[in-house]
């Protein structure tokens, strides 16, 4: 048997997009990790697959898996990237979808430029809802649509906000990305016992109320080119911190993502380009 599927990218986030109505296929953990594999698979961030939808308001099911085989709730990349393909395989006519995600229902909508915006919801602005469990008096200070977390990593306190869209993320304030130690405090972060679902990391470096320089480390990937529910959740920790207003612009490694966001109680959202790489098959 044969197994289509396409490769595709946004600022060089890349998947493996699979289209699961039309194919039969169980993306079993080790399939996955064997497909996403840079040398001998495939090679992705995340695995996508495009299923019929349990929710009866929602057109497609948008199941995330990253490149260890675990599941993922949420990724906003993925979602651009996911719109496109089912677009482009005919797979529905609209330009406007809900997609039934693991952490919560999202909406795509394709712009005539090619660009696609995703509204992310509302995000989770409560520590223990990202989650993220604070430990002792004065942990988090801020109310609590803007809480400071203090963390301890390797004998080093560090203030962060956490923020949840479906999946967790904890944002830190950077005076330089460039020279940010995202690899050691991302992973050390990332299998803190304090968040017991893991946790994507965030380092902010804010340069204006409408610009900021950001890098990303995800759970079960590493550091990543792009993220796109990272860059909301760092738009969300900006805008809580009054270091933007409600529009911005963020620099990742792989380009720039336009986001928006009013403040809690609104929903975030972010638009940016998808790409597609190279379609193939592989046999099962």
């Amino acid at each position: 048997m044969r197994l289509r599927f396409a490769k595709m990218h946004a600022l060089g986030n890349d998947f493996m997009i699979v289209d699961l109505l039309t194919q039969r296929m169980a993306p079993s953990p080790e399939r996955i990790r064997a497909w996403g594999d840079r040398r001998t698979g495939v090679g992705f961030d995340q695995f996508l697959a495009v299923l019929p939808p349990d929710d009866p308001e929602a057109d497609f099911r948008y199941a995330i898996f990253n490149a260890d085989g675990s599941e993922a709730e949420q990724c906003g990349n993925g979602a651009r990237c996911f719109a496109r393909f089912v677009a482009d395989e005919g797979l529905t006519p609209k330009r406007e979808l809900v997609l039934q995600t693991a952490g919560g229902t999202i909406v795509t909508s394709a712009r005539k430029s090619g660009a696609v915006q995703v509204d992310m919801g509302v995000p989770s602005l409560q520590p223990q809802d990202v989650p993220f469990i604070a430990k002792g008096d004065g942990a988090c200070s801020g109310d609590e649509a803007a809480a400071s977390c203090q963390v301890e990593v390797d004998g080093e306190a560090l203030r962060l906000t956490p923020v949840g869209f479906g999946n967790p993320h904890a944002v830190l304030f950077v005076d330089d990305v460039a020279s940010a130690d995202v690899e050691r405090i991302g992973s050390a972060l990332q299998h803190h016992p304090q968040f017991p679902k893991q946790v994507n990391v965030g380092f902010l470096q804010v340069v204006d109320r409408n610009f900021g320089h950001l890098r990303v480390y995800e759970r079960g990937v590493g550091e990543t080119r792009a993220c796109g529910s990272g860059a909301c959740a760092a738009m969300v920790a900006g805008h809580l911190h009054r270091r933007f207003d409600d529009r911005a612009k963020l620099s990742l490694p792989g380009g720039k993502l336009r986001l928006a966001w009013q403040g809690p109680g609104t929903s975030a959202k972010l638009s940016g380009a998808a790409e597609l790489v190279y379609q193939g098959c592989i046999e099962l």
